[in-house]
């Protein structure tokens, strides 16, 4: 089987021939043909079988409401005592509301509300905890502002009562494979998903993580996934996709899956990138500790920003949303 990367560049000069990026500004002559067996080779695009070709270019829906053809800030809530980095910061009611509405205020346009940590060694909570974590939270949010907002869940029962009270996204990073009732019920509500790839659960997953071809097997993942969860009556316009950056991969994994994001736009759905304050960032950057490393984030994020990311998952709104800003008034 064929992979084909395309090599994306910007500007407004552009060649003959030239293909523009899921409808972006974007835009690639070249790609990269990548097989398991067979060395990697550059070709001109021109050559892309057609239904590839389509998929690369095809402008994408939006989601949520949020227009896909530019870059969107995707404002991290975690209503959790232990997460990695800002663990307990937010687990009373007023403050994880008054901090969701700083992040729209600071340039979010899609706040994520996670009761389950999903730090690497952390334990599964019980749904009824989870759920007395988020639905209050979210309803106080919509409450008050009419941003867009994802619950971050496995459970199917947790993501109901999400969407009763007003959420409008339903983000897995198990990606659908953790409880069989969530895709179904993403189907029969109509909203749009995100499907995250992991290995392993957030117990066990960075132990021993290992791989045939990480990009290639992640790939494969997220398109078996998204042709399931089409088949059952979601729609792939609404799919968005994420490597899972973090999630039962090395460093080495993280860095090739970076390398090669440009890859996922084969799948013809948007890109959801999460690497804020991630181990590797610290480790590489030289920062132990994990609130202070919005310097590195940034950068990796405006990096898969240039191969067509549309999501960045952060932390750090405010100074995210100022580094795009720059980055895209001197592209």
């Amino acid at each position: 089987m064929k992979y084909y990367r395309p090599l994306v560049r910007h500007g407004e000069a552009r060649p003959e021939g030239a293909i523009h990026l899921a409808g972006s500004a974007l835009w690639f002559t070249e790609v990269e043909i990548l097989e398991r067996n067979a060395p990697p080779r550059i070709v001109p695009a021109g050559l892309l079988p057609e239904e590839v070709r389509f998929r690369l270019m095809s402008r994408r829906a939006a989601i949520a409401g949020l227009d896909m053809t530019h870059p969107q800030i995707m404002g991290i809530l975690n209503v959790t005592p232990d997460s990695f980095s800002d663990g307990g910061k937010h687990d009373e009611g007023d403050r994880a509301t008054q901090a969701a509405l700083q992040m729209v205020a600071d340039g979010a346009s899609i706040i994520d509300v996670g009761g389950e940590s999903t730090r690497p060694g952390a334990s599964e909570v019980e749904e009824l905890e989870e759920i007395t974590r988020t639905a209050p939270v979210i309803s106080a949010i919509r409450d008050q502002s009419e941003v867009p907002i994802s619950i971050d869940t496995r459970k199917a029962t947790v993501a109901m009562e999400a969407l009763e009270v007003g959420a409008s996204l339903i983000n897995d990073v198990s990606g659908f494979t953790f409880d069989a009732a969530l895709a179904p019920l993403a189907a029969q509500a109509g909203v749009p998903v995100c499907v995250m790839h992991s290995q392993g659960d957030p117990m066990t997953m960075q132990d021993d993580p290992r791989y045939d071809n990480v990009v290639l097997d992640v790939y494969d993942f997220l398109t078996a996934q998204v042709d399931q969860l089409e088949a059952i009556g979601v729609l792939r316009e609404q799919i968005v996709i994420d490597p899972g950056i973090g999630f039962g991969k090395s460093e080495a994994h993280n860095l090739a899956l970076l390398r090669n994001l440009s890859l996922f736009h084969g799948i013809g759905c948007p890109i959801l990138l999460g690497v804020s304050r991630k181990g590797f960032i610290g480790k590489i950057g030289g920062e132990p500790q994990a609130n202070r490393r919005a310097p590195g984030s940034i950068a990796v994020g405006l990096a898969g920003i240039a191969q067509g990311v549309q999501l960045l998952r952060v932390h750090d709104v405010a100074e995210t949303a100022q580094a795009l800003r720059l980055w895209q008034a001197t592209r």
